[in-house]
Order: structure tokens, then sequence, then C-alpha cells
């Protein structure tokens, strides 16, 4: 835990001399999602392998980037692709740039991702805002030797989505004339793709869609007291009783075609209801 405070003092110390610490937005874009950079006027692109101690995502879909700018009046920092547990990577490291975002001065987390929709009312390329997860992944972040610094051990996780956050994405939705659904996100640990009985256990659990992302890092926002919210793209249809065969470049197109809405949706938020004042 010493280790890990060294190396994000030096990696912040590293971003904050490239201007990084102006930022009060921190976004997280999840598998296919891109299309919110072309509403960012952009400052700053540093790519991860040029970060230190950052580490580098494997996913051919992720670009691989930290990026500082403005949307409207707010400066923020995005994630040009996230890290996984399945990449072989420890919580630790898959939760490294939460830590380091709220170091860096970020006030408030936005985070989408793409999801397999197990709600029957979930149809392909529809946006769920994450009102509640369950956490099946087989690692926690906040394992191991706690610091203080950190915030508490044990923190309080019967809200970890933030009410104001979720209550200003519905709104922009509303103004938008975007539909927004609700639900439950359950995480696994992947890569593979669930089988018919596990879509079963998973709704019968009180989810409404499946990813492999996003819980750890909300996990971890939750820690150090920063407030956050998560949009899921619905980017497949998980009834188990009319299953179809999907494959990854299915499901990146479905987010490509559902990113621009969601991009919108972020903008709108941002620029228009005063995040930063939330």
């Amino acid at each position: 835990m010493k280790q890990m405070l060294e190396n994000l003092e030096e990696t912040a110390a590293f971003l904050a001399g490239n201007g990084f610490d102006k930022a009060s937005t921190g976004i997280v874009l999840g598998t296919g999602l891109g299309e919110l950079l072309n509403s960012i006027v952009i400052e700053k692109t540093i790519p991860y392998n040029e970060i230190p101690h950052f580490p580098v995502s494997t996913v051919e879909f992720h670009k691989g980037n930290l990026l500082l700018g403005k949307i409207g009046d707010t400066t923020v920092m995005a994630m040009q692709g996230r890290f996984h547990y399945y990449e072989g990577y420890s919580m630790q490291q898959v939760t490294f740039p939460i830590r380091l975002m709220k170091m860096l001065g970020i006030q408030h987390l936005l985070l989408s991702n793409a999801a397999g929709g197990m709600n029957i009312r979930f149809k392909k390329g529809d946006l769920v805002i994450i009102e509640d997860h369950i956490n099946m992944q087989t690692e926690n972040p906040l394992r191991g030797l706690n610091n203080p610094v950190f915030g508490p051990r044990f923190p309080d996780m019967s809200c970890p989505y933030n009410k104001l956050l979720n209550e200003r994405l519905r709104i922009a939705a509303e103004e938008l004339g975007i539909k927004l659904q609700h639900g439950v996100y359950v995480a696994v640990n992947g890569p593979n793709l669930e089988t018919r009985a596990e879509y079963k256990y998973l709704a019968a659990a009180g989810a409404d869609m499946v990813g492999m992302s996003t819980v750890p890092e909300v996990i971890v926002a939750n820690q150090i007291g920063l407030p956050c919210a998560a949009i899921s793209v619905i980017t497949d249809e998980c009834d188990p009783d009319n299953l179809q065969p999907v494959d990854i470049a299915e499901i990146i197109a479905v987010a490509g075609e559902a990113d621009k809405t969601l991009s919108s949706l972020f903008v709108e938020m941002i620029r228009n209801l005063g995040i930063g004042e939330a």
C-alpha cells in the first residue's frame, strides 16, 4: 500500500505538470464508446504507455489515451479505454486511475460501459442508468493493507451511485428526448460471455444487465469520496429462452450506433447543468 501511494504521488506529479490538475470531471469511456471525444476541445493527449506507473490497455477496442480538455466551461479528464481484471491486471491496477483522478482534484466521475441486457424490457442500443450493482468478481480492489489516506477500510455502499448526478442525467435525457432506462448491473470476471444457465442465475439474483467492468471503479470511488454515476449501453439481448450467438464485433457495432446518443447525454449534463457544483 505504501508503494501504491508513492506511485500515485509520482504519477500525479507528472500529470499535474501537464495540466491535468485543472480538471473537475473525470470520464471513463467503455468498450466501443468514444464519440464523446468529438465534443471535447482537447488540450492534451498522453498515451497510457507514457504515463509513469499507468497500466496499458490490452483490449483492441480501447485506444489507451488520457485526454484533457473542455466541454463548455468545464475542464474534463477522459480515459479513452479502461482496464479490466480479465486482462491480467490486479484490481489495484484496474482502479489506479480512479485514485489518481481524485488526487488530481476531480470532483465527479462519469463512467460508461457496454453490457448485456437480461431484463427483457431492454433492447439493443438502450441507455441504462446504473442505480445499483452486484459484484460477482472474484477479487476486490480494497483487499490488502489499508492506508487511511485512501478512506475507510469498510466503506458504506448503501448508495454507490450518486443520486444527484443520476437525477441530472435523467433531466438531461428528458431535455434531449432520449429514452433512459434504469437498472441493476452485475459485474463478472469475463472475458467469455455467459451461458444460458448463467444468465438465468444472474437475473434471478436481481440483475438487469451484465458486464465485466465499472464495479471495481465505483467501489474505489466510494471509498475515496468521489461522487460517481454510470451508464450502460445495452449491446446484446440476453434472454436465455431466446438466446442467439453473438460475437464481440457485433457488440462493438451496436455500441457504436448508440454512442452518439450517449455522448450527447453526457455533454448536455456537463455543459448545461452545472455539474461542477454538484
